[in-house]
């Protein structure tokens, strides 16, 4: 396959999406990382009018209205991805409407033969376990999931900063967002099935063995000669 790799990262809260994606960079040095999450925390730092209502909906556990969000994606591929460098989607799309806007942009950039979908699936139960537990550095805003090696540090590796439970990461707004990956995400997992582009790995590995099994069915999708892996 000549054509770059796109990548979308698709599971419950506290799957381990964004560990994932840093591994993925790693190994292939031409990604870039578009985070919904990450978009619209930026977004909430701002002092717009639109700024101040999302950060109140982010810190209350809420969920923003799709086109705002489908908004801010485009916005992101349109303006600074280059046609050198694949497209990493962690956290969208989470809707069915998301998934085929998000498709029609991909076969207008000629980019939808190259894109694997990747489900990291989790259970609801290890999910809540890990979001009620998983904490967030203060300074530099790195997720620290609870898992090995991350679940013994007492501050973050990266910055040095103070580790603190995530404002979002109350129960109730848990428990809200893996009620949403059931109503809305699991349509988008079934459309990407529907589209042959879905590979499914198991979650609740060491993140290691995640990243191994997404390596080979990756590889396993697209045919690819071992030694791009």
């Amino acid at each position: 396959m000549n054509k770059l790799f796109n990548f979308i990262l698709i599971g419950r809260s506290g799957c381990g999406k964004g560990t994932q994606a840093e591994l993925l960079i790693q190994k292939f040095n031409n990604l870039s990382v578009i985070s919904t999450g990450s978009l619209l925390r930026n977004l909430g730092d701002l002092g717009t009018d639109t700024g101040r209502r999302v950060k109140r909906v982010l810190e209350t556990g809420g969920l923003i209205f799709d086109d705002l969000a489908t908004a801010l994606w485009m916005h992101e591929i349109a303006f600074n991805i280059k046609e050198d460098v694949g497209v990493l989607a962690d956290g969208f799309p989470r809707r069915l409407v998301e998934a085929k806007n998000l498709d029609r942009f991909l076969e207008f950039l000629e980019r939808k033969e190259s894109t694997a979908a990747i489900l990291i699936d989790i259970s609801e139960e290890e999910a809540l376990n890990r979001l009620t537990k998983r904490r967030i550095c203060k300074n530099c805003g790195k997720t620290i999931p609870f898992l090995e090696p991350y679940k013994n540090w007492e501050k973050c590796m990266k910055c040095g900063g103070e580790l603190i439970v995530r404002v979002d990461d109350s129960l109730e707004a848990i428990k809200r967002r893996l009620s949403f990956f059931e109503e809305s995400v699991v349509p988008v997992i079934e459309y990407y099935k529907s589209q042959n582009c879905l590979v499914t790995v198991n979650g609740e590995q060491p993140i290691e063995r995640v990243f191994e099994e997404i390596l080979a069915k990756i590889k396993k999708l697209y045919s690819l000669n071992a030694s791009k892996f």
